[in-house]
């Protein structure tokens, strides 16, 4: 076949393993060759030919054979050679002879000089690499290759190898004899740990001087299957949907193995142990055993009959064999997702519910379906639609987020009188369309029967509000109008009745039975309770039915206005100099009628009194206002009542005379007033000057308590004074009762002289110019209760009479020594009786005189007690 020749040499020979390399000559070494085995469970062939046992087995007797494929990567050339193993038996010389046959590795030879020129050496070595296989049984040290120099006939030399494995980490597993140069390995390998060494192998001579360059030696660890693949996940977990069509994608299940992956020891393959459940089909799922994706191989996914599958995955190396790979396995949990292949049905054809009249936001029906699909999911989830039935869209349909159904409401309110029953025709849907080739069965369809119950309405007023319009000033008992209600109920017979509801100036009343409307008062347009023309009345309306009802309605009544107020003069006080000039006053006219009985105006002075229009003069400026000016050259200051006739422009017209109240005052040359009250109502406010007047008057009172205080001492000083004497000790005399009337009923003296002392002798024949500053004023006053003013026999009201006109006369009596007005509290005083003072035998014994030298106030009692003129 185009191939020269194909040789094959054994390197050397293990217990039970053994290696050997194929290789080419005489052929072109540019070549790719790619080698396979026909027993790759039981030998493997590496990329440069070495052909090794993958696993230990006994070897028979019997002749063993296989065969090694090479193929060239660019011409697709192909060759095969036969191996032929054979069992040969062993013998003493054969390990003697075996181990003198251990292969030598010798030193290039190195560059030396001849005469001054270079002589040229020989092609350094290319050192194949050594391939060991990993754990090896031993015996250990083994040896592996024996290094050596030419020149070690001439000098003695040292043989070391250095590098990873030797004399760095990891350390000691590679020796050299120094003398020998035999290089052994101390202990098993570990390809998974390490997969290739390279060491330097160096000759000295004794003095450490280098006698040969250093050769690299690499060792490849040969792959032995010495590891199960793991799977990166024990449960895997993927999802399809139903009803997916034979070679849907599912899912990817991986597993590693830490053997050579190039080599069979870490090619895995996969494989499906197990499906549950096994129905529609026990295959329902393959998976590719290169990749581990697996897909779907047989149609029937349902996922209401089954929602999950569970598979078990067997990764093996060793490409999947049976026999001599290992294996491993995980569990593949498919979940079957939901697709809308299930449309909702319903439960019933026809549904039944009822709605009383004119409510709204009422469920009337509860529509229930059936959905096979998974709940709470768009495919679920069903949404409904009112396709015949309802034009005017009075009805609606919501969905129950939890169960599913479908409430029918009303939105719009429904009238008895007009539509009695309603035929709804529903459809259900759900929220994603259906699965292709899917259609809505019949059952996605039903009708809703709804009955709608008559109830007692309100009666309505029509129009509402209703507006008359009508002149103000009708007198009461008028008739203005009907206001009459409607009752909706044309199926029941009732009776309506009519109330007032709100009359804010109560000039209406309606009639209970026919709504006639009637006025109570008159009419006025100028009313606070009318707005802008309008005057607002609510009537009510009720009927008998059960239960009873009611409806409102507002009359409006438009007042048309008459000419029935006169005009007033606005402001009704104003302000001007004692002379013409420089200012003078504008007025205008205050009218609570409107156009046409308002404004232009008509201003003019009345004839009477003939003073108005000797000092003043009216100047009429425009229809609305008027100028008041003085006709007199010099008015005193004061304040004048100026009359003034304003007719209005009414039909007929209405004239009125309005009190214009003019201050007249001292002006400067600005024509401002200089009065003393201007210029402090000029400079201070009103709260200022309230401020000034209190602190004034509490000074006073301070100033008049402290009079008051002084006078007391003084004479509670002079009292104590008299009382010193013990031959005029008169406390048994003077009792003091805190009594101000009533009680003197054991005597018959009139005491109307005590309570009203202005009937014993009139103000009228008081002298002029003596009455008390503390008397009552001469102005009017408030009316006591009058008693009789007949006279009493006693002689009290003289006594009390004389004190007064002594104290009159007396310049020197305080204000309180006046007579003091107590009203009469009643019957039954604590004081005892007075009559002793009648007695002349009470105190006849005892000398008064010194009451004299009292003062004026005692002079009386020293008269009546001392002996005196009676």
């Amino acid at each position: 076949s185009g191939l020269r020749c194909f040789c094959v040499c054994i390197i050397t020979r293990l217990v039970r393993l053994f290696s050997l390399t194929v290789k080419f000559s005489n052929c072109n070494g540019k070549r790719k060759v790619q080698y396979e085995s026909s027993e790759p469970a039981d030998f493997k062939v590496d990329e440069d030919g070495m052909v090794y046992a993958v696993r230990s087995f006994p070897l028979s007797s019997e002749h063993a054979k296989f065969l090694i494929y090479a193929q060239d990567k660019e011409t697709q050339e192909k060759w095969q050679v036969a191996v032929k193993l054979s069992l040969k038996p062993t013998f003493p010389e054969d390990s003697v002879k075996e181990s003198q046959e251990i292969e030598e590795i010798v030193f290039p030879r190195q560059v030396n000089k001849h005469n001054g020129h270079l002589q040229r050496q020989k092609r350094d070595w290319v050192i194949p690499p050594i391939n060991l296989p990993e754990n090896s049984r031993g015996p250990f040290p083994q040896e592996l290759v024996r290094i050596r120099s030419d020149r070690d006939k001439n000098l003695s030399l040292r043989y070391s190898v250095t590098g990873p494995g030797a004399d760095q980490p990891p350390t000691g597993i590679f020796i050299i004899n120094p003398i020998s140069g035999q290089l052994s390995v101390t202990k098993p390998l570990d390809r998974e740990l390490i997969a290739r060494f390279h060491l330097r192998a160096h000759a000295v001579d004794i003095n450490g001087n280098q006698v040969e360059n250093p050769i690299d030696i690499v060792i490849n660890v040969i792959d032995m299957n010495d590891n199960r693949p793991e799977f990166l996940h024990q449960v895997w977990n993927g999802t399809v949907p139903e009803g997916s069509k034979p070679g849907t994608y599912v899912m990817t299940v991986t597993a590693i193995d830490a053997d050579d992956p190039n080599a069979l020891n870490g090619m895995l393959r996969y494989r499906i142990l197990s499906q549950a459940p096994s129905t529609p089909s026990p295959n329902m799922f393959t998976i590719n055993n290169e990749t581990g994706d697996i897909i779907t191989v047989a149609a029937g996914l349902d996922r209401e009959k089954v929602q999950q599958y569970t598979l078990i995955i067997q990764a093996t190396d060793m490409e999947g064999n049976p026999t001599y790979g290992l294996s491993n396995t995980a569990t593949a949990v498919i979940t079957v997702t939901d697709v809308n292949d299930n449309p909702p049905e319903f439960t019933a054809m026809t549904f039944y519910g009822e709605v009383p009249e004119n409510r709204v936001d009422v469920i009337v029906a509860n529509l229930t379906v059936t959905d096979k699909d998974q709940p709470h999911t768009p495919a679920w989830n069903a949404v409904y639609r009112i396709s015949g039935g309802d034009p005017t869209g009075r009805f609606a349909i919501q969905t129950d987020p939890n169960s599913n159904d479908g409430l029918v409401t009303v939105v719009k309110p429904i009238d008895f009188e007009t539509n009695r029953m309603f035929v709804l025709t529903v459809a259900a849907e759900n929220q994603v369309p259906l699965a292709k080739g899917i259609q809505h069965p019949p059952q996605s369809t039903a009708t809703v029967s709804v009955t709608v119950i008559d109830v007692n309405e309100n009666p309505y007023f029509a129009p509402n509000p209703k507006i008359i319009r009508q002149e103000e000033g009708l007198h009461a008992g008028t008739m203005l109008t009907t206001f009459t209600a409607q009752d909706p109920d044309r199926y029941m017979q009732q009776n309506i009745r009519y109330t007032k509801l709100s009359d804010p100036a109560n000039w209406l009343k309606i009639d209970p039975v026919n709504g006639q409307i009637t006025t109570i008062a008159v009419l006025d347009r100028e009313s606070p309770n009318v707005k802008n023309n309008i005057y607002n009345a609510t009537f009510l309306a009720s009927d008998n039915g059960i239960p009873p009802m009611s409806g409102t309605g507002t009359l409006q009544i438009y007042l048309l206005d008459i000419n029935d107020n006169a005009p007033q003069v606005l402001p009704q006080e104003a302000e001007t100099c004692e002379t013409p000039d420089p200012n003078s006053i504008n007025i205008t006219a205050l009218d609570y009628d409107i156009d046409p009985n308002a404004g232009p105006f008509a201003f003019d002075l009345p004839l009477s009194p003939a003073t108005i229009k000797r000092n003043w003069t009216i100047t009429r400026l425009n229809g609305d206002f008027a100028q008041l000016n003085l006709k007199i050259k010099f008015l005193e200051a004061g304040i004048y009542e100026v009359p003034i006739i304003i007719t209005d422009s009414g039909n007929p017209p209405k004239s009125n005379i309005s009190i214009l109240r003019v201050k007249v005052c001292q002006c400067d040359s600005n024509g401002d007033c200089t009065d003393v009250d201007r210029i402090v109502g000029a400079g201070l406010g009103t709260g200022a000057i309230i401020a000034i007047l209190l602190c004034i008057i509490i000074l006073l009172i301070l100033v008049l308590m402290f009079v008051v205080w002084m006078k007391r001492r003084d004479k509670e000083r002079q009292a104590k004074q008299l009382l010193i004497d013990p031959e005029d000790d008169v406390r048994d005399n003077i009792l003091k009762y805190d009594e101000e009337g009533g009680g003197e009923e054991d005597q018959d003296y009139d005491l109307s002289q005590l309570q009203q002392p202005d009937t014993v002798e009139p103000d009228a024949i008081k002298p002029v110019g003596i009455r008390r500053l503390d008397e009552r004023p001469i102005h009017a006053e408030p009316q006591y209760p009058v008693r009789s003013a007949a006279p009493h026999p006693g002689d009290i009201g003289d006594f009390i009479n004389e004190g007064l006109k002594a104290a009159d006369n007396d310049p020197t009596a305080p204000p309180y020594d006046s007579l003091l007005v107590f009203d009469y509290e009643g019957s039954g005083s604590t004081a005892g009786s007075l009559s002793s003072l009648n007695s002349s035998s009470s105190g006849g014994e005892q000398d008064y005189d010194y009451l004299n030298d009292w003062g004026p106030r005692f002079k009386k009692l020293a008269d009546m007690y001392g002996g005196g003129d009676d």
